[in-house]
């Protein structure tokens, strides 16, 4: 799961780590888009009836909005979760006004996501996919290395960004009840992405007190799964490996 794309342009990775089945979040090209203000606890009971019908518990592994929806659902659904892997979730709201060294950090990220929505606002919507992603999650001129049909597929994807924004709850997470998931989960972030995303994993990794292992991706950004398919596919089965899980080919 993530965020805001089309789950048939992920180049899958070549070995499945599990049996897999993919979640394409409302709003995302041919999912249905509900009238009405959404929010982040819809997508989360829809990944829950998703893991209920395939049987539970299950690995799930999330980027993105895809994430935090996964971190979401961790809290209120623990049993659903066999192990829980989460790459960069956008959790402004973790981190609180006392912890001042980082909330530059953060006032970076408000003003670069004001810019985004401001754009979407005004019926922009190619130009907020682009400021998306060369000012929030991978880098200047990134927009122009990518191939045009994914740049088609996030400007038609972009007012479900807009939409998520909507829901006051969009960026936090309950921590404390956080806490009291079992585990194991892995952590991830990009050494290339913007630096607010590892502030974001600590504190997660803070609530999970050990039951979490954080690791960085080198040479990686928000989007590891493309750039990187097999190497993510590799940590992936590594880490479900290490648990006592033997992967499984195919799928």
């Amino acid at each position: 799961m993530g965020r805001p794309r089309d789950l048939a342009a992920r180049r899958p990775p070549p070995r499945a780590v599990v049996p897999r089945t993919g979640l394409r979040r409302r709003g995302h090209s041919r999912s249905e888009r509900p009238p009405g203000q959404g929010g982040r606890r819809q997508d989360e009971d829809d990944l829950a009836s998703l893991i209920e019908l395939l049987g539970a518990p299950a690995h799930v592994a999330a980027s993105s909005f895809g994430a935090s929806t996964a971190l979401g659902l961790a809290t209120r659904r623990p049993e659903l979760l066999r192990t829980l892997t989460a790459h960069e979730p956008p959790l402004m709201g973790i981190v609180d006004d006392g912890d001042r060294e980082l909330r530059p950090v953060l006032q970076a990220m408000e003003a670069a996501l004001d810019g985004v929505l401001a754009a979407l606002r005004a019926g922009e919507d190619r130009e907020g996919a682009r400021r998306f992603v060369d000012e929030v999650v991978i880098g200047p001129g990134a927009w122009e290395r990518l191939p045009e049909r994914e740049r088609a597929l996030l400007t038609a994807n972009a007012s479900t960004f807009a939409d998520e924004h909507g829901d006051p709850d969009w960026a936090r997470l309950d921590l404390a009840r956080l806490s009291a998931f079992p585990g194991p989960a892995l952590l991830t972030f990009g050494s290339e992405s913007p630096p607010w995303f590892p502030v974001i994993v600590g504190k997660l990794a803070t609530a999970l007190d050990g039951r979490a292992r954080i690791r960085t991706l080198p040479g990686d950004g928000h989007v590891p799964h493309l750039t990187h398919p097999d190497r993510y596919a590799a940590d992936l089965t590594a880490f479900i490996r290490s648990i006592g899980v033997r992967p499984v080919a195919g799928g």
